[in-house]
C-alpha cells in the first residue's frame, strides 16, 4: 500500500465540473509531477462537497484546509506554498461576514451545523474506487446482515430506526419492506428510484456520483431482508456521470464478490443492473417508474394493487429512492436508537436539502430532520444576496409549497410542512426573495407540471391547463374578479380526483401561493400591478413600478439625457411635487429593482433626480393651475403625504387650506431630517411651489387644541384630508430614562432644526438602528459632542438604516456597537453620566422575517455618557385629537375615506412611520379619491409619452457615476449639505447607461406609448 503525506481531494460535483475543476486537477497533478512530489501527494477527484458557490473547491489533508474558487494558477499557488513550503494561501479562502479567514473546512458555517449521514462519503472518497468505499467501512452492514442476521431482524432495526423514505410521501421505509418480504409470489424485486425530476433537485445524482458503493450495498441489504436476487436502478439519461460511476461500481462490487452469486460465501445471490429512462417528470411515481423500467409508456396506474404486491412484471418489488437506500447501512452499522437520536419523534434522521435560488450560499446540505428552515436558510444558506428580504422557500419541488417569512421557526419534518400546506419532498429548497413574483413562481410550477402530465387522467391532463390558462391570464393583466375563487375550487377538485400523487399535488404551489400571497393575486388582478416587477405586461419598467408614487424614471432620465431639465421635473411632478427633497432624503426603492444591475450597477436614479430638480430651482417657472371649481378642502398636517395632496387639489382647481400644527410647514421633513441632507432652503423652495398653486397654508394650528373637524365643516369645508403623520416617540422603559440628559431622535432632531437650545455633552449613546439614528448621532458630533456610540441590538445586515448614511457616519466618526442593547441609564444628581448595556445574540425569527436577539447572561458593561438618545421609531398620537364620537383613523383601502363622509385620511398616520415617497404616495392617491368624492375626473387621466430609443443603448459594462461628498473632516464642523450634486457632463453619461426597460414592441413591431396612470 502507498503512503502519500498529502492527499488533495478536489471537487467532482457538477457545479465544480462547470467552473472548471477538470482543469484544475490536471493542473495540480502536471506541477506535482513537475516538482517530483507525485510520491508524496495524491490527486482525487471526489464527489459533492456540498458548497457549490464555492467551486471549484479543494482540500489538503490530513490539514483539513478547504480553497474555494480555485482557478489553475490558484492550483499552482496551492503547490508551490501549501504542498511544499507549507504556507497557507490565504487568498483562496473563504472569509467570514467580519473579512477573517475560515482556514479548516469544519470551520466553515455551511458545514458547521451539518449532519452528514446520506452524504456521509460525498466529497470525501473517490467514487471509483471500491477499496476508499471499503476503508470507510464499505460493505460491513452487508456481511454484519449475511453472517449475524436473519431477514426480519434487519427489517425490524429499519423499522425502529424510523427511517422514512425520502423520496416524497415519507412512508415508513421498515413497513414497506416488511409488506414485499410477506408478499407472496416469486421472483421479488428491488428498485432504486434515481429518477429525480425536480427543478433545483440534486440530492440523488451527487449520492451516485459520489458514493455509488452506498447504494449497491444497501439495495443487497434489501433484497437479502425482502427476499430478492434482483435489483435496478431507474436512473435519468439526464445524469451520464451517475450512470457511467454506477456501472463502474457494479462491476467493481462483482469482481470482489460483494454482488452476483454467493456473496461473500454466504450462499445469498444479488444482482444490480441499470434501467436508464427518459426524463420524463412523472415517472418519479413508484407506478409509472414501474412501467418505464418494463418498457412501456411510463403512467402511473390506480393502487391497489401497491408494487410491494404487484409491481415490477407483476411481482413483488421493493422501491426506494436514491436517499432512503444511502441511510440504510449506517442503521445496520451503528444501530436503530443512534439513528433515530437525530430528528423529531415521527420523523427520524437526517434529510438532504439541495438549496437554490436567493441564496447565498447553493448546494448540497443534510441536516437532522426538525431543524428550523430559518437556521438552513441563515445559519448554512448565509442569507439572502445583496441585502434583499427573504419572501419564501419552495419545499418539495413542482409537488410542494411555498413557506412565507412568517414560519422561519418551522421545524423541517413531515408533519410540520404538511400543516403549511407542502410537503417535503425528495429534498429541494429553493429560496425567494422580495424580487420574486409569487403569481408568476407559482406560475412556473404549473407550467413545468402542467408539460410534464402524463395525460392519463382527465383532472391532472384538463384541470392543470385550465388553471394555467387562469394564471398565464392574470400575469397578462387580464385577471377577473373570481379568478383566485376558480384556481382554489379547480385545485381542490384536481388534488381529490387525481389518479397519482404527481396530479394530486400538482396544485399545491398555486393553493399555497394564495394562501401566504394572495395581496399580489388581488393586486395582479385589481389593480393591474406586479408588486415585484416580474410580470412585464403589467408596468412600464420595474424602476417606475417600484416606485411607490410611480414616477415615470426612464421617460425623465431621457429627458436629462437629451439636456431638456425642464422637462425631466416636469414629468417628475406629474406623480411626486417633491422632486428636489426626494433627490436628496428617498430611500430609492426604483434602484432596487434597475435591470442595468444585471450587467454592473443600478443607475444613480436618486442623483439624476436631484440633478434635474437643482436645476429646475434656478431656472423656475410656475404650475398651470385650472380654473377655480368653488370647493373648499382642508388638508391637516404639512407633511409630505399632506402637502401632495394639497399640490394636486389645487392643480385642479379647488381653494386648499394646509393646517400645521408646527411653527414650520413640511411636517418631519422640517423637524426630523437634519439640514446636511436636507437643506432648509431647499424645503423651502419646494414648499413654495407647492403655495404657488394657490395652496394656503396656516401654522401653529393644531387640530383637537385650535380647531375640530365639525369647526372645519362649519366653515364650509367640502373635503378634509388628515395627514397628521407619526410624531410621537417610543422610549425603552428602563431604569433611568427619566434622567436630565435623555432624549428622543425626534425630540432631539426637532430641536435642533427649530434651532431651539439642547444641552449635549461631549459624550453621547445612541439607541436604535434606523435612519433617525443615524441622523442623531452625526447630529450630535456637528454639535459638539467628541464621542458618539450607536448601540444597535441586531447584526449589520439588519440595520435599517440607509447604507450610504450608515458609511458617511463611520467616516464622520460615529461607532456602532452591533448586538448590544441598554439595560439601565446610570445617573448621579438627576442628570445622565452612564449606560449600562448588555449583549445580544441571535436567536428565533419573528414574523417580519428578522432574527431576535436574547442577552448573553454575564456580558453587560458600562461606558461613561453625558446623554442617552432613544431612536426607536415614532407611531400615530391621536391622544390629543378630538374627533365626533365614533370616528377613527381607520379608512377605506380604496377611498381612503374614513367613516365619516368626506373625511379622508392618508400618510403616516394611518400606515405608521413610513418612507417620504411612500407619504407622497399616499397624498396623491388620497388628492385622486378626494376629486373623484367632488366629482372630479383626476382618476381617468392618463398622459402619453412615445417610448422611444433611437440610440445606442450600452449593454456593456459601464461605471456607476460616482456621487461626492464634502470631506468628513469639513462635515462634521458645520451643517452644509454633504452630498454634492453630478456635474452636467457626469449626469449625461449615468443617463446615458439606461437600458430603456420600458421601450417595448407591440405586436405590429411598433413603439407603445408610456402611459401614466394615475
Amino acid at each position: 500500500m502507498e503512503f502519500y503525506r498529502k492527499h488533495v481531494l478536489v471537487c467532482g460535483g457538477g457545479g465544480c465540473i462547470s467552473s472548471g475543476c477538470i482543469k484544475v486537477k490536471d493542473r495540480l497533478l502536471n506541477k506535482i509531477e513537475e516538482m517530483n512530489l507525485s510520491s508524496e501527494i495524491k490527486v482525487i477527484i471526489t464527489g459533492c462537497m456540498g458548497p457549490c458557490h464555492l467551486g471549484p473547491m479543494v482540500v489538503i489533508y490530513p490539514d483539513g484546509v478547504l480553497y474555494t474558487k480555485v482557478t489553475p494558477e490558484g492550483a499552482d499557488k496551492i503547490i508551490q506554498k501549501h504542498l511544499f513550503l507549507g504556507e497557507i494561501v490565504e487568498e483562496l479562502l473563504i472569509k467570514d461576514s467580519n473579512g477573517t479567514p475560515i482556514i479548516c473546512k469544519d470551520e466553515n458555517p455551511f458545514f458547521a451545523k451539518q449532519v452528514k449521514i446520506a452524504l456521509r462519503n460525498v466529497g470525501l472518497i473517490d467514487p471509483t474506487n471500491i477499496e476508499e468505499y471499503i476503508a470507510a467501512d464499505g460493505y460491513r452492514a452487508l456481511a454484519k446482515v449475511l453472517f449475524t442476521m436473519k431477514p426480519e431482524d434487519v427489517i425490524e432495526e429499519i423499522k425502529k430506526s424510523g427511517l422514512r423514505g425520502r423520496g416524497g410521501a415519507g412512508f415508513l421505509t421498515g413497513l414497506k419492506w416488511s409488506f414485499t418480504a410477506k408478499a407472496k409470489g416469486s421472483p421479488k424485486y428491488v428498485l432504486c428510484n434515481a429518477d429525480e425530476g425536480d427543478p433545483g433537485a440534486f440530492m440523488d445524482r451527487s449520492i451516485l456520483e459520489g458514493d455509488p458503493h452506498s447504494v449497491i450495498e444497501a439495495m443487497a441489504i434489501a433484497g437479502y431482508a425482502v427476499g430478492s436476487n434482483q435489483g435496478y436502478v431507474y436512473v435519468r439519461a439526464e445524469y451520464p456521470l451517475a450512470v457511467e460511476r454506477l456501472k463502474h461500481a457494479i462491476e467493481q462490487a462483482k469482481e470482489r464478490g460483494l454482488l452476483g452469486k454467493d456473496i461473500l460465501s454466504s450462499g445469498f445471490d444479488f444482482d444490480i443492473d441499470i434501467k436508464v429512462g427518459a426524463g420524463a417528470f412523472v415517472c418519479g411515481e413508484e407506478t409509472a417508474l414501474i412501467a418505464s423500467a418494463e418498457g412501456k409508456r411510463g403512467e402511473p396506474r390506480p393502487k391497489p394493487p401497491f408494487p410491494a404486491n404487484e409491481g415490477f412484471l407483476g411481482k413483488p418489488t421493493l422501491i426506494n429512492n436514491v436517499e432512503t437506500y444511502a441511510n440504510i447501512c449506517p442503521i445496520i452499522l451503528r444501530g436503530a436508537d443512534w439513528f433515530s437520536g437525530y430528528g423529531t419523534e415521527n420523523s427520524k434522521g437526517t434529510k438532504v436539502f439541495a438549496l437554490a435560488g436567493k441564496i447565498k450560499n447553493t448546494g448540497l446540505v443534510e441536516v437532522p430532520m426538525g431543524t428550523a428552515l430559518g437556521e438552513i436558510i441563515y445559519d448554512i444558506g448565509g442569507g439572502i444576496p445583496g441585502g434583499k428580504k427573504f419572501k419564501a422557500a419552495q419545499t418539495g419541488g413542482p409537488s410542494g409549497g411555498c413557506i412565507p417569512q412568517k414560519y422561519l421557526n418551522t421545524p423541517v419534518d413531515y408533519e410540520s410542512l404538511k400543516e403549511l400546506g407542502t410537503i417535503m419532498g425528495s429534498g429541494g429548497l429553493i429560496v425567494v426573495d422580495e424580487d420574486t413574483c409569487m403569481v408568476d413562481f407559482a406560475k412556473y410550477f404549473l407550467q413545468f407540471v402542467q408539460d410534464e402530465s402524463c395525460g392519463k387522467c382527465a383532472p391532472c391532463r384538463l384541470g392543470t391547463k385550465r388553471m394555467l390558462e387562469i394564471m398565464d391570464r392574470i400575469t397578462r393583466g387580464e385577471g377577473k374578479e373570481g379568478d383566485i375563487e376558480r384556481l382554489i375550487e379547480l385545485g381542490e377538485i384536481i388534488k381529490e380526483t387525481a389518479l397519482c400523487g404527481l396530479g394530486q399535488t400538482a396544485p399545491n404551489p398555486v393553493l399555497s401561493t394564495i394562501k401566504y400571497f394572495r395581496d399580489e393575486y388581488e393586486a395582479h388582478i385589481k389593480y393591474k400591478k406586479c408588486p415585484a416587477s416580474v410580470c412585464a405586461s403589467l408596468f412600464n419598467s420595474p424602476c417606475q413600478n417600484a416606485c411607490p408614487a410611480g414616477v415615470e424614471v426612464p421617460l425623465y432620465i431621457n429627458a436629462i439625457r437629451m439636456k431638456d431639465y425642464e422637462k425631466a421635473v416636469s414629468i417628475i411632478r406629474e406623480n411626486n411635487p417633491f422632486p428636489a427633497v426626494c433627490g436628496r432624503v428617498c430611500n430609492h426603492p426604483c434602484e432596487s429593482k434597475c435591470r442595468r444591475a444585471q450587467i454592473d450597477e443600478p443607475l444613480a436614479i436618486r442623483a439624476l433626480k436631484r440633478f434635474a430638480a437643482d436645476y429646475d430651482v434656478k431656472n423656475p417657472h410656475l404650475p398651470v393651475v385650472k380654473k377655480a371649481k368653488g370647493k373648499k378642502i382642508a388638508v391637516i398636517g404639512s407633511g409630505p403625504a399632506g402637502l401632495t395632496a394639497a399640490y394636486y387639489l389645487a392643480l385642479e382647481g379647488y381653494s386648499v387650506t394646509v393646517f400645521e400644527a408646527l411653527p414650520i410647514a413640511g411636517g418631519m421633513l422640517a423637524i426630523g431630517i437634519p439640514e446636511y441632507r436636507l437643506p432648509k432652503d431647499v424645503l423651502k423652495s419646494e414648499i413654495e411651489y407647492i403655495k404657488s398653486a394657490g395652496v394656503e397654508i396656516h401654522l401653529n394650528m393644531a387640530l383637537g387644541k385650535d380647531f375640530t373637524i365639525e369647526n372645519l365643516k362649519y366653515q364650509g369645508f367640502d373635503a378634509i384630508f388628515i395627514a397628521i403623520g407619526a410624531q410621537k416617540d417610543i422610549r425603552l422603559d428602563i431604569p433611568g430614562n427619566e434622567l436630565y440628559g435623555v432624549y428622543s431622535a425626534l425630540e432631539f432632531l426637532k430641536k435642533v432644526n427649530l434651532n431651539e437650545y439642547i444641552d449635549i455633552g461631549k459624550k453621547v449613546a445612541i439607541i436604535g438602528g434606523g435612519n433617525a439614528a443615524v441622523d442623531a448621532a452625526r447630529v450630535a458630533l456637528r454639535k459638539g459632542a467628541k464621542e458618539v456610540n450607536v448601540f444597535y441590538r441586531r447584526g449589520p445586515d439588519e440595520m435599517p438604516a440607509l447604507p450610504e448614511e450608515v458609511k458617511d457616519a463611520i467616516e464622520e466618526g460615529v461607532k456602532l456597537h452591533f448586538y448590544t442593547a441598554p439595560i439601565r441609564i446610570i445617573g448621579e444628581g438627576g442628570r445622565v453620566n452612564g449606560i449600562e448595556v448588555i449583549r445580544m445574540k441571535p436567536a428565533d425569527f419573528d414574523e417580519n422575517g428578522r432574527r431576535r436577539t436574547v442577552p448573553i447572561d454575564g456580558s453587560s458593561f458600562s461606558i461613561k455618557v453625558d446623554n442617552v438618545i432613544f431612536a426607536l421609531g415614532q407611531q400615530v398620537d391621536l391622544g390629543a385629537i378630538k374627533v365626533p364620537k365614533g370616528m377613527s383613523i381607520t379608512i377605506d383601502k380604496e377611498t381612503m375615506e374614513t367613516s365619516i363622509p368626506g373625511v379622508f385620511a392618508g400618510g403616516d398616520c394611518v400606515s405608521g412611520p413610513s418612507t417620504v415617497i411612500e407619504a407622497i404616495a399616499s397624498g396623491r392617491k388620497a388628492a385622486i379619491s378626494i376629486d373623484k368624492y367632488l366629482g372630479g375626473n383626476m382618476y381617468e387621466k392618463k398622459s402619453y409619452y412615445p417610448r422611444t430609443a433611437d440610440y445606442e443603448i450600452y449593454e456593456e459594462h459601464r461605471n456607476r457615476c460616482a456621487t461626492f461628498k464634502l470631506k468628513a473632516q469639513e462635515r462634521i464642523n458645520s451643517f452644509k449639505e454633504v452630498e454634492l450634486t453630478l456635474e452636467e457632463s457626469a449626469a449625461y453619461e449615468e443617463a446615458c447607461r439606461c437600458l430603456r426597460c420600458d421601450v417595448k414592441q407591440n405586436e405590429e413591431g411598433g413603439v407603445e406609448y408610456a402611459k401614466s396612470y394615475n
